[in-house]
């Protein structure tokens, strides 16, 4: 039982016929007379008999309209829980790297929330990107631009990039850190080809372990500038600021394009990049 069905009995009621009750709910008539035989079936008792050429509510429908308004008081108080936010609503997955969201969008997310009371983030993070094709995300980050697809995309930001090596002089040869041949055109790798710097011990995606082994200060890489706070501090190092930055797009999915919610939320994406342009 369901309530478009349960729509059908009080359409009957207040209209006294079937061909009422399809004009009002905009269905057709038939369809009308199906779905009534089938919850009268469901039940086991008549709902309306007629009389004088009008369908009139039995006992046992007057019972049953008794939960059915009830039922529509509550429908129509969730249908006002909407007006009751002030501003947009509405849930949206943002998928992106694992470094994005903990250093750029967690950071900012609490504020943006609690200004936002109708709004509602799921943070996707993984090194793999989400399958928009497949309505994995509603939004997303990426490093790099995608070819094609079915989707918006703009660029978000320009991030810079530093090489980190240790400031001093050690024994043996510091650990050079590089990604994974896949993301041989980026910055961060032709950089490091270009430094004859190939050779590398340590070959990952994830910039949370090339920070740590940086940190140790036996050890070389490339990392955006949101993963470097604590190294650019950090006077047993030396790092030199690319002179090429690393482009960050954007994906929102086509039928948001207008929708409220994620118009802002796309806002307060941009604001967290432009804030980090401005340290």
């Amino acid at each position: 039982m369901n309530w478009d069905d349960l729509r059908i009995i009080a359409a009957v009621r207040d209209e006294g016929t079937y061909a009422g009750a399809s004009a009002r709910l905009r269905i057709d008539e038939t369809t009308v007379g199906r779905r009534l035989g089938r919850i009268q079936r469901d039940l086991g008792v008549p709902l309306f008999e007629a009389v004088d050429g009008v369908r009139r509510p039995t006992r046992h429908c007057e019972k049953v309209l008794e939960h059915v308004g009830a039922i529509a008081g509550h429908v129509a108080e969730i249908g006002r829980i909407r007006e009751s936010q002030p501003g947009p609503v509405g849930r949206l997955r943002i998928a992106s790297t694992n470094s994005v969201a903990e250093e750029l969008l967690a950071p900012r997310a609490e504020q943006f929330l609690r200004d936002n009371p109708g709004l509602t983030l799921q943070f996707l993070t993984s090194s793999e990107n989400v399958k928009f094709s497949r309505w994995q995300a509603d939004l997303a980050i990426r490093l790099r631009k995608p070819e094609k697809g079915d989707f918006m995309i703009s660029k978000l930001a320009e991030v810079r990039l530093y090489f980190f090596e240790p400031a001093e002089t050690v024994d043996a040869a510091p650990v050079v850190c590089a990604y994974p041949d896949e993301l041989a055109a980026i910055p961060e790798s032709q950089f490091l080809r270009a430094r004859r710097l190939s050779a590398a011990r340590c070959i990952t995606d994830n910039v949370r372990v090339i920070q740590t082994l940086i940190r140790s200060h036996r050890a070389i890489g490339v990392l955006p500038e949101h993963n470097c706070a604590a190294l650019l501090v950090d006077r047993s190092l030396r790092a030199t600021l690319l002179d090429k930055r690393r482009d960050v797009w954007l994906l929102v999915q086509i039928h948001l394009r207008r929708d409220p919610a994620t118009r802002l939320t796309i806002d307060w994406l941009r604001l967290c990049f432009r804030d980090l342009a401005r340290r």
